[in-house]
């Protein structure tokens, strides 16, 4: 199981979702920004340096908005998505292939990762 950390960003009614680059596994789906938890690290540590990593920005991380495991043929993963706000910077795209701020009822215009689809339903209502 690989323990994934995630950031439910908002911006007055709209979050933030980026698109993974299309060399990477599920290449041109959309996601919550995030990675992979490497070893020592906490799920907020992780989220506050792929957020750096990967928008150049630092994340204030809150509290947990939900889990998910999810099964993909190559990989099982555990999501944790934390609300989130950022702290300094504006995001820039620095690994994904594109971002977007959407509100809730635009989510079925994009394609979105399948392990983030039971988090789509509850931000939906």
């Amino acid at each position: 199981m690989t323990e994934v950390a995630a950031a439910l960003i908002w911006r007055d009614d709209r979050f933030l979702i980026c698109q993974r680059p299309k060399e990477k596994a599920r290449g041109l789906l959309w996601e919550f920004v995030g990675g992979k938890v490497e070893p020592g690290e906490t799920k907020e540590q992780a989220l506050v340096r792929e957020c750096r990593e990967e928008l150049g920005i630092e994340l204030a991380v809150g509290t947990v908005f939900m889990d998910v495991v999810h099964a993909y043929p190559d990989i099982t993963v555990h999501l944790t998505l934390f609300n989130a706000s950022i702290a300094a910077g504006e995001p820039a795209l620095l690994e994904h292939n594109a971002m977007a701020w959407i509100r809730p009822e635009e989510i079925p215009r994009y394609d979105f990762c399948p392990a983030d689809e039971t988090i789509l339903k509850k931000l939906m209502g």
